[in-house]
């Protein structure tokens, strides 16, 4: 005697595969979305390195100007080798530097009294930092 055993329909089947492609591309978009952000904080942090480069304390005279970094860095340090030489003449960034602040602690307190730039560069990755002065404490 031949009994039938239960077995999913050609619907159930495709209804499931279409459920499984649902989930499929979601995963997919979200790990997309994932690279796209892990690859622009890789180049934000590789940027931030380069900015270093500018933040000596003579960057406050360079208000509106385009430097390399070969530029602010040559007075300091003496780049024998041609290749390093290229690579920091290749980074360079737009130097913004607005109105310096000054921090005065109020009249019936005691405390340090400072001026503030804020450093702007910009570029792909525009970037703000802050250099700090403390005049008397």
């Amino acid at each position: 005697m031949n009994t039938l055993r239960p077995a999913f329909t050609l619907i159930e089947i495709l209804i499931s595969v279409v459920i499984l492609s649902g989930a499929f591309l979601y995963v997919l978009k979200v790990h997309t979305d994932n690279r796209e952000h892990i690859i622009y904080l890789s180049e934000r942090n590789k940027q931030s390195l380069q900015d270093s480069l500018y933040l000596s304390k003579n960057i406050l005279r360079h208000h509106k100007d385009n430097k390399t970094a070969y530029e602010i860095l040559e007075r300091h340090f003496s780049i024998k080798e041609d290749e390093s030489r290229q690579a920091l003449k290749k980074n360079n960034r737009d130097i913004f530097i607005p109105k310096e602040i000054k921090i005065v602690p109020p009249p019936d307190k005691r405390g340090p009294t400072a001026l503030v730039n804020e450093v702007k560069l910009k570029g792909a990755h525009s970037s703000h930092y802050w250099h700090f002065k403390i005049l008397s404490f």
